[in-house]
């Protein structure tokens, strides 16, 4: 009989709120650190992500709260619930790091969190994740996004070398939730506002394309993202590697839902593969 493969070993880092600051109206940032931080490792990438661990009411979970024994001894009704975030900045040395949300009101799970959080609460997440980030080979560099996908642009742009040309579009309410973004590349930065004149496809459709090597990163709510994905691969013929897409969150849907969605997806597409090569 075939052994079932070892579980890879998951690591749960906590962190303790430091501060929280109001960056905009809808936007708000926590900064975490402690000795629970100590093991947390900067991937390099500029959209390095990892999943934030919120425990179900009335569940008793072992202590010290560990997500991999959590995952062995109880029912998966009982797992804690997590949502994706990107690491807006970590600092290894002092074992600190700061997470971006953004605010709605009372809805969802994580941003509530962020928008209550005082110091000394604790948080615990998985991670990180990633694999984007800007290419210092690049002739010009592309970037996308929306409100969620804010702190990875806001952390490439950091990296783009001195000179390099690069084109942003960021797309967020109105102009209250504009944030000062720094450069040192030759940017060319367009907000987008969703309340008036916001269209970001059609921004980019409309994008006087530079030549030579283009690296892109498009990410955000997966609408907008499956629109330019097409337009970039079709139209602009923009080889896939130089491509970093992804579909962040769904309109209408919370992050469970659109996690199964985009598993159900990926299962008929490999059905499909399996079904043509037979």
């Amino acid at each position: 009989m075939t052994e079932r493969p070892a579980r890879r070993p998951v690591t749960t880092h906590l962190g303790e709120v430091l501060r929280t600051e109001w960056l905009t109206p809808h936007l708000i940032r926590v900064t975490l650190g402690g000795e629970g931080l100590a093991a947390f490792v900067d991937n390099g990438f500029t959209d390095r992500y990892v999943k934030l661990v919120f425990p179900r009411p009335g569940v008793d979970y072992p202590e010290p709260f560990d997500v991999g024994r959590i995952r062995e001894e109880l029912p998966r009704d009982q797992h804690p619930v997590t949502r994706t975030y990107t690491v807006r900045w970590c600092d290894t040395a002092t074992h600190e790091l700061a997470i971006d949300f953004v605010y709605h009101g009372d809805e969802g799970i994580a941003a509530p969190w962020a928008a209550a959080a005082k110091p000394g609460d604790t948080l615990a997440m998985l991670g990180p994740g990633g694999a984007y980030g800007p290419d210092p080979e690049a002739d010009w560099h592309l970037l996308v996004g929306d409100e969620s996908a804010l702190p990875a642009i806001a952390s490439a742009l950091e990296e783009v070398p001195a000179g390099k040309p690069v084109k942003a579009f960021v797309e967020v309410e109105n102009v209250d939730e504009q944030i000062a973004l720094t450069c040192d590349g030759d940017l060319e930065l367009t907000w987008l506002h969703r309340a008036s004149d916001g269209d970001i496809v059609r921004a980019v459709r409309e994008l006087d394309f530079a030549a030579g090597d283009v690296h892109v990163f498009v990410h955000g709510e997966a609408g907008f993202v499956l629109e330019l994905r097409r337009h970039l691969l079709n139209e602009r013929a923009v080889p896939r590697e130089r491509l970093s897409l992804s579909g962040y969150w769904r309109r209408g849907k919370n992050e469970d839902g659109w996690q199964a969605e985009k598993a159900d997806t990926a299962r008929a597409e490999r059905e499909a593969a399996a079904a043509k090569s037979a």
